[in-house]
């Protein structure tokens, strides 16, 4: 079935219409289905100023409906992409609001160091909120919840859920390396895999109630000994010691 917005069946008079190039000023045509056209006095490419890309912002098809999205939009099926695994990882989770606040948390803190380590937030956010999703599997299969169970059960559930959700091939390859190994940090690491860890090892500080038992002194080594970035070394200072509230 075609796209209602897009079959001509569904327009009206308002389905052809003039506007100014924002650059140049000329005058331009415009269809309520282009995405984007070139301003015929200066070239420059133009998004369509009527459109609605909604559904764009998270379909899969939406490149095969629309042809080439501009580069905004792509920026916006990414970012949106990211709520949507969160919804998906509530709804996998069901009950177990335990591991459904730890991966929101992990997930907000990774979102802070990211953007100061200027990472990439889809990938960042996306292995963040489905880091621990192979718990229940080896719970279910292992009878424990032990790391390299949870590296072997995580990465095929992910794949199911942003494949699901039309993810890009190649996030979706990055979110379960992440998560392949999400508990041991090699020489080698990227950094949109150093925040998950830095975000995760604070989101399991910050739970652990044995921290207030360690002086300042002593915490701020080991955090500075065991995070990987500057970023999360000093947002682990912040929350774990000088602050010491939730955020």
């Amino acid at each position: 079935m075609k796209c209602p917005g897009q079959d001509t069946q569904y327009w009206d008079q308002d389905a052809i219409f003039e506007t100014r190039c924002p650059e140049c000023g000329h005058a331009m045509e415009f269809f309520k289905d282009d995405a984007t056209r070139r301003c015929g006095h200066c070239s420059k490419k133009i998004v369509n100023p009527k459109m609605d890309f909604g559904c764009a912002a998270y379909c899969k098809f939406a490149e095969q409906c629309l042809g080439t999205l501009p580069e905004e939009f792509l920026a916006q099926q990414e970012d949106l992409l990211k709520d949507r695994v969160a919804v998906e990882m509530k709804r996998y989770f069901a009950t177990d609001f335990k591991r459904i606040g730890h991966a929101g948390r992990v997930a907000r803190y990774a979102e802070k160091i990211g953007k100061t380590e200027k990472a990439d937030l889809a990938v960042v956010l996306c292995a963040a909120y489905l880091h621990d999703i192979g718990i229940k599997n080896a719970e279910k299969k292992h009878g424990s919840a032990e790391a390299r169970y949870q590296h072997m059960e995580g990465p095929p559930v992910a794949r199911e859920i942003l494949e699901k959700l039309g993810a890009k091939q190649e996030l979706v390859e990055e979110v379960c390396d992440i998560i392949a190994h999400h508990h041991h940090s090699g020489p080698d690491e990227t950094i949109n895999f150093k925040v998950v860890y830095d975000a995760d090892r604070l989101a399991n500080m910050k739970e652990c109630q044995g921290k207030n038992e360690i002086d300042a002194t002593t915490l701020s080594a080991k955090i500075h000994r065991i995070y990987l970035t500057d970023a999360g070394k000093n947002l682990a200072v912040q929350t774990l010691i000088q602050n010491k509230q939730p955020i």
